[in-house]
């Protein structure tokens, strides 16, 4: 049963934007207000990162690297999480997952940047 659904990846040229949406679950619900979320990437041979993390109550953090580009955000009333990232990188590059609560993963969503 996949509890978290990522959406809005996709091929985009170097300097372009996305927005990636995840969204919970009806088994979710209840604990999605409660708990913090991140979104994570990984690349092609590389480990998986941790690109930015939110709060439950709206505290964000970011991975050095997607400062000033990236914002994540999260609308506990629809039980979704998002994540804009402008002025992409080819080295933006990777398969995005949503992550809540410490516990739950999505499925992933590909976001390509062309240089």
């Amino acid at each position: 049963q996949v509890q978290l659904v990522e959406s809005g990846g996709g091929l985009v040229q170097a300097g372009g934007s996305l927005r990636l949406s995840c969204a919970a679950s009806r088994s979710l619900f209840s604990i999605f207000s409660i708990n913090a979320m991140a979104w994570f990437r990984q690349a092609p041979g590389k480990q998986r990162e941790l690109v930015a993390s939110i709060t439950s109550s709206g505290f964000a953090n970011y991975l050095d690297s997607v400062k000033g580009r990236f914002t994540i955000s999260r609308d506990n009333a629809k039980s979704t999480g998002y994540l804009v990232m402008n002025s992409l990188k080819s080295e933006d590059t990777g398969v995005y997952y949503c992550y809540l609560g410490s516990t739950y993963w999505g499925q992933g969503t590909q976001v390509t940047v062309s240089s």
